[in-house]
């Protein structure tokens, strides 16, 4: 029996670490809004707008994590279906266009100086 748990818990493990995790599979969902500042506000907001309208998601979508168990994530397997792993990779990458949005103030009209006249 004890020499079972001595080879059982390392597969475990090692069965965790390969990627097919849930928990590693929805992380992989959260992306960096920094790979959308380089392009522009009107085709970035497109952009979202379209991704959303295919998946029909709405426009602030954001990535969802489901719960497995407390310590058991890097061991629950992948059961989602391929449809619903793309629309959370979807989710995923409306959530980081918009944090771009946000932190570029799209949308929003530019801010205009006032000029004065010399008096």
């Amino acid at each position: 029996m004890r020499w079972n748990l001595v080879v059982l818990a390392p597969c475990l493990a090692m069965a965790g670490c390969v990627g097919t995790s849930i928990a590693e599979r929805q992380d992989a969902n959260v992306q960096s809004s920094l790979q959308y500042d380089s392009v522009p506000c009107d085709q970035l907001l497109a952009q979202r707008n379209r991704l959303a309208q295919q998946y029909r998601l709405p426009q602030d979508a954001k990535p969802s994590f489901s719960d497995p168990g407390v310590g058991l994530g890097p061991f629950t397997p992948d059961t989602r279906s391929k449809a619903q792993q793309e629309v959370e990779q979807a989710s995923g990458r409306i959530d980081a266009m918009n944090r771009s949005i946000a932190r570029r103030e799209c949308g929003k009209p530019a801010k205009q100086t006032r000029l004065g006249l010399p008096g």
